[in-house]
Parts: C-alpha cells; structure tokens; sequence
C-alpha cells in the first residue's frame, strides 16, 4: 500500500491514461463538476420553441465566459461543443499545435501546455471570479476527460452534450428530480 503514499499521506491515484501525453495533439471531452453537484450555474427551463435550455446564473455566465477565453490564454486549442448545466460543464477541446513532436507520456507533477493546465486555468478564473463577487462556489477538485479517438466517437460526444439539458429531469444529480 506504500505506493499510494506522497509526502506521508495517501494519494487518489490519477484517472489518467499513464502512458498518454495529454499536451499532445487530440481531441478531448471534459466534465467539470461543482462541489457537491450544488444547482449554482444555472436553472433548466422550456423555451417558447419547447425546447429544453439552461438558463445561466451571473456565475453561470461567468463560466460560459471563461470557456470562450480558453484560446485567449491557450492560442493552441480549438473549443468545440460546450454545455452549461444546473451543476456542471461539458465540454470538447482540440488541442492543435501543427509543430508538436515531442511525446511526453503523462507524469505527476507541473503541468503547463496540456490538458490539467487548461481545466486548471478555465476553474481558477471562475472561482476568482466567484471570491470577487462574494460568491459562495467551489468546484470539485478533479475532473473528468476522455480521450476522443475517432469521429463516430466524437458525433455521439456532441450529441450528448446537446442534448443533455432535455435530460436533465433523469440526472441522478438533479436533486429535485429525487423527489419527483
């Protein structure tokens, strides 16, 4: 069991794919939670079309916001589908540097130019934005991400990504949904 110890304390060990070099160029679907899944981004409401959309909050904005200015501080990465929810953000990227040919397979430690350092930057200037505003928000600590390895994949990402408002009423994080 020593080896999911750091510094004397125990370590989750990384969801990420050890042998993979996520600064690499590549297609990737992330999911970014709030602590404790709290409804504090926006609210799921029927349009006048019939159609499912979620509504943003000041701070759902905010982050709405933060994942457009993605390729201001990333100029390398292409943002594709992108979902706002009641509690958590989805969203594919495309990291693109036409020059990229040193592999370097995922490592702890600093990140910078990959895939942890984008989410990393995207979290930290919503909740800079949240402290500033005298928001109560936190984010929960890691996220999730998935590889994209090929196009058929990709269809069915954006797919579910637009149309995961209309399934809100089925999430399991959907709170109200529990006692319905």
């Amino acid at each position: 069991m020593q080896e999911n110890l750091f510094g004397g304390r125990y370590r989750i060990e990384s969801t990420r794919l050890a042998s993979y070099d996520y600064g690499s160029n590549g297609m990737y679907f992330i999911t970014v939670c709030t602590r404790d899944r709290a409804c504090c981004l926006g609210e799921v409401r029927v349009d006048p079309a019939g159609e499912c959309v979620v509504e943003p909050t000041l701070l759902g904005q905010r982050v709405i916001e933060g994942w457009l200015a993605i390729t201001h501080y990333h100029p390398y990465v292409l943002l594709d589908a992108f979902q706002l929810m009641p509690n958590h953000v989805h969203g594919v990227l495309w990291i693109c540097k036409p020059d990229y040919t040193d592999w370097q397979p995922n490592t702890f430690g600093p990140q910078r130019q990959n895939l942890a350092s984008i989410v990393r930057g995207f979290k930290s200037g919503v909740k800079t934005f949240a402290t500033r505003n005298k928001i109560p928000f936190d984010w929960q600590p890691r996220y999730y991400d998935r590889v994209i390895r090929n196009t058929d994949e990709l269809d069915r990402i954006r797919q579910y990504i637009e149309a995961n408002p209309s399934t809100w009423h089925l999430d399991r994080d959907n709170l109200e949904n529990l006692y319905m």
